[in-house]
């Protein structure tokens, strides 16, 4: 067959398709697999931050990384240690995910989740679901089942009842402390409006979303967010946590980042991709590029927030323009690290 110069065309793009361009797992495993979590950035209400409620919160989050080091020290997956982190950190009424999550303005739940895998660029994400017992599992139904990225509301539950995942009636998410914290919220809205200084921000509220990255021993990346949101947003509201480049990114070349914050400015800043991005494109390192867009980029926007960020070295960035940030650390030597405000 003669090539004529339309089908050598049509050849090299063949070649050139995104499939082919996709990245694929490190060649070469590594030892020094780690797991870093994140349990929401925020400020810190007085009648929040108790002395017993920091013990617990770190009880668990050290439970959820000692978890999570169980997955990668016997050889599992980024992506599975990533889900098993953070469904411990849903079944816990302390953490803004599954369990605990914030109450809309109605005073019910609506929470979001999205998973990435550094390896295969594939990703799942859910929102406004409000049965589903752990989010982080039927986003990762969306990823493993489905052709899709996101499913929202009915459709992503009908997904989770068609995968037998828990489903839970609407009181078991809803906790005296979010009622509590909703009533406050409230009460404090009003008095905004009546002195007409409605704050253009509730970075107060925003503590509690929860995401892990992870580094396993075959060099691969993977990250992961769930959330209920914001406490007294709109019904049908969804922020950052499952939108993949805001909230949530993972890739090989690059790092794997998870967010916490005031949602709306890591959707209108793409910050989880940014990071990204300016190691990519500029050689930025980790920790330069996660400082500039938390420190600068999401602070001369007016945001709060922050993130935890991970190499496929290994390196670690966890920048914060809050209080504080709860968050934590644990390597192949099995000792978890965690911490809360700027320590």
């Amino acid at each position: 067959m003669r090539i004529t110069p339309v089908i050598a065309l049509l050849l090299s793009i063949s070649v050139m398709s995104p499939r082919a361009q996709e990245p694929k797992p490190s060649a070469a495993p590594t030892a020094g697999f780690v797991l870093v979590i994140h349990g929401g950035a925020g400020l810190m209400a007085k009648d929040e931050f108790t002395p017993d409620r920091e013990k617990a919160s770190r009880a668990t989050m050290e439970a959820a990384l000692l978890a999570g080091h169980g997955v990668l020290a016997r050889g599992g997956t980024s992506v599975d240690a990533v889900i098993t982190a953070i469904r411990i950190l849903e079944d816990s009424p302390l953490f803004n995910a599954g369990r605990g999550s914030a109450l809309t303005a109605e005073g019910t739940v609506e929470m979001d989740a999205s998973l990435m895998d550094g390896a295969s660029h594939r990703a799942g994400a859910v929102a406004g679901v409000k049965h589903v017992k752990n989010p982080i599992e039927l986003a990762r139904l969306v990823m493993d089942k489905t052709p899709h990225v996101m499913l929202a509301g009915e459709g992503a539950e009908a997904l989770a009842k068609q995968h037998n995942l828990a489903l839970m009636p609407p009181e078991y998410f809803v906790t005296e402390l979010r009622r509590l914290q909703l009533e406050r919220v409230q009460r404090q809205e009003k008095a905004r409006k009546e002195k007409q200084e409605k704050s253009q921000h509730g970075g107060v509220e925003s503590i509690g979303t929860v995401g892990a990255v992870a580094l396993d021993k075959h060099g691969n990346l993977a990250a992961g967010t769930s959330t209920g949101g914001m406490v007294n947003k709109r019904f049908g509201r969804i922020g950052d946590s499952p939108v993949i480049g805001a909230g949530t990114y993972a890739h090989n070349h690059t790092c794997a980042v998870s967010g916490t914050g005031h949602g709306e400015y890591y959707l209108r800043g793409v910050l989880a991709y940014d990071i990204a991005a300016k190691m990519d494109y500029q050689g930025w390192s980790l920790t330069n590029a996660a400082t500039d867009v938390v420190m600068r980029k999401l602070s001369e926007a007016g945001g709060m927030g922050g993130v935890i960020a991970l190499d496929s070295k290994g390196n670690v960035a966890m920048p914060f323009n809050t209080q504080g940030m709860y968050r934590g650390v644990i390597r192949a030597d099995g000792k978890p690290w965690t911490a809360i405000r700027k320590e």
